[in-house]
């Protein structure tokens, strides 16, 4: 055992690292949510790892995403995640795809082959269709629903799609899996908390986002890490 593991295998036991090495998770997205989610599955010792994302650094993004310093601004964060991956566990192996997910595509990458899949893109349509891609696959999944114009860390939680309440992001999302057949059956990562309508900003609608929330710095990495707690468990418990 690499002697970097020595306190998670005290937890998890040898079998349960040697679960967490051979899995295989996709993560979409790498925002302030999925940044940080891929970095805890990384340092749970998950040994396979596919990251999606299209977009590189800006400068906005540093008050709450893993990859922005100002010293990153305008490199792609498929890059500088990947590499920090690398160099948290040199033998995983580890996919980059460096694009934006359309609906064909995000049905063509979900597959068996992934124990998990975490949705943490903040476009509604990519979303919704990695989410159907997942479901109709049979492939499971967490989805991380909205983060912004939150703080309060206490209100966050994992339950069933069908059983969030308070989430713009969420009711939408519901209503759209309703037109196509899908009402529960899919975990998310949400907060019960109404957001602060006064920090909503529009946007030209460019990579299918109209519009986005303020954030700060820890309720985005509060949800990545929910949704990394949750595969990690998963693993380590499945048989």
């Amino acid at each position: 055992m690499a002697k970097w593991k020595e306190r998670a295998e005290l937890l998890f036991k040898e079998e349960g690292i040697n679960k967490l090495n051979n899995a295989t998770i996709l993560i979409v997205g790498l925002g302030g949510v999925g940044s940080f989610a891929a970095e805890f599955l990384a340092r749970a010792g998950v040994g396979n790892m596919t990251i999606v994302d299209g977009d590189t650094v800006d400068i906005t993004n540093i008050n709450r995403q893993l990859p922005a310093l100002h010293s990153t601004v305008g490199q792609s964060k498929v890059k500088i995640v990947g590499d920090r991956l690398l160099d948290i566990n040199p033998e995983l192996k580890l996919t980059r795809i460096e694009e934006f997910l359309s609906p064909e595509r995000a049905y063509e990458l979900v597959s068996p082959d992934f124990d998990y899949v975490l949705d943490c893109i903040d476009s509604l349509t990519p979303k919704m269709n990695l989410i159907i891609a997942a479901k109709r696959k049979k492939v499971k999944l967490i989805s991380n629903m909205g983060a912004g114009g939150k703080y309060d860390s206490e209100k966050v939680s994992v339950r069933d799609i069908s059983k969030t309440e308070y989430c713009p992001l969420a009711k939408n999302i519901r209503k759209r899996l309703k037109k196509v057949g899908i009402n529960k059956g899919i975990k998310a990562v949400f907060s019960s908390e109404i957001p602060d309508s006064k920090s909503l900003k529009l946007t030209d609608g460019t990579n299918y986002k109209k519009s986005f929330y303020g954030t700060n710095s820890w309720m985005p990495a509060l949800f990545g890490l929910y949704a990394a707690e949750t595969v990690i468990k998963y693993i380590v418990k499945k048989k």
